[in-house]
């Protein structure tokens, strides 16, 4: 099924919103670059730039994580003002080695509250305050994010009573940081909004039916439309009908994805060296059948109609030695656009 593209306009009216479109540009950093030159051209491409470049901080299927791919995180810069979307280990580095002042980050977006997505909320917060913050900041996601940052608060209560002491500050954390529940829903419904984006969501199918039935835990998708292009992010997933109907349109499409094979064959590998004691089968069941697979990634690029897909939370990722072509043979199956296999530091 193809959908005929929509632009932001048209799609911030139908969920109630506003918006114009206009011409994307798009800068890829790659072609075997080291991290360091990456995070250099990264700086040079995002620090002083108009309009909306997206980073990729973190793109590591997880919870895994190497020096080259990172827990998956992603900042949206629009005009300066810094979005980033997930917090996993190493987000807080990537940001400071991209160039980006991690003192500025306003709003943090959680598409859920699996540890690879979270691990850095703390210490992104608690840096953020320890280094001078005074502005709020705002974490936002499903249900239990407004928990996730009341327990950030008591984390580094003991290095907040110990600076308000001996430093004479005079600012609480709990007067500047804070958490905000928004509802999982089937149909884009918009959850912020300022001058510069629009961001959108709906639920998504990471979390089966049978896992909702018993916890209240959700798992949601972003779509970020700002005046010169739109984003959308699909967070952990398998397949999802709400996916496509967010992204319908999209300028890139950040889409998470798993070569099954060759994961599985590390799987097994990590396995017989200890991992996993706890039903390794248990939680290969979760893994194949809660994630895009690269073949599904590219079925709703096709379907939603997107124009650039960029691949990302990449698994096996840095945890084997696999070429780009190993995720863009069954992406190729559906989608016939741009694509991109996503690296730590990469600026589009």
């Amino acid at each position: 099924m193809k959908i005929n593209k929509i632009h932001r306009r048209e799609f911030l009216a139908r969920i109630g919103g506003a918006g114009t479109a206009s011409a994307v540009a798009r800068l890829g950093l790659g072609g075997g670059l080291g991290l360091a030159s990456l995070g250099a051209r990264a700086q040079e491409a995002v620090l002083g730039a108009s309009g909306t470049q997206l980073v990729l901080l973190g793109t590591q299927g997880g919870p895994n994580f190497r020096e080259l791919r990172k827990e998956c995180s992603s900042a949206i810069v629009v005009d300066g003002r810094i979005y980033v979307v997930d917090c996993g280990y190493g987000a807080l580095g990537r940001i400071a080695e991209a160039g980006l002042v991690y003192r500025d980050v306003g709003h943090i977006f959680l598409t859920h509250l699996h540890d690879d997505h979270t691990s850095d909320v703390v210490s992104l917060l608690s840096h953020q305050w320890t280094g001078g913050r005074v502005d709020p900041t705002v974490v936002i996601g499903p249900f239990g994010t407004e928990h996730l940052v009341e327990a950030a608060l008591s984390y580094f209560e003991a290095n907040t009573v110990i600076r308000l002491a001996d430093e004479d500050r005079s600012v609480q954390p709990s007067e500047i940081f804070s958490g905000r529940d928004i509802e999982a829903t089937t149909a884009p419904t918009e959850v912020f909004a300022d001058d510069r984006v629009t961001v959108s969501s709906v639920e998504n199918t990471h979390f089966p039916e049978s896992a909702k039935e018993r916890v209240p835990y959700r798992a949601v998708s972003y779509r970020f439309d700002s005046r010169d292009r739109s984003i959308t992010f699909s967070g952990d997933t398998a397949y999802s009908e709400n996916l496509v109907r967010l992204a319908e349109g999209s300028d890139i499409f950040v889409c998470e994805t798993i070569e099954a094979a060759t994961t599985r064959a590390n799987f097994d590998s990590r396995v017989a060296a200890g991992a996993y004691a706890d039903n390794p089968e248990g939680i290969w069941k979760h893994i194949i059948d809660t994630h895009t697979t690269t073949e599904d990634a590219g079925r709703m690029a096709a379907e939603a109609g997107v124009e650039t897909l960029v691949l990302t939370h990449l698994l096996p990722g840095a945890l084997m030695d696999v070429a780009d072509e190993l995720y863009l043979d069954g992406v190729r199956r559906h989608f016939d656009g741009e694509v991109i296999v996503g690296q730590d530091l990469m600026v589009i």
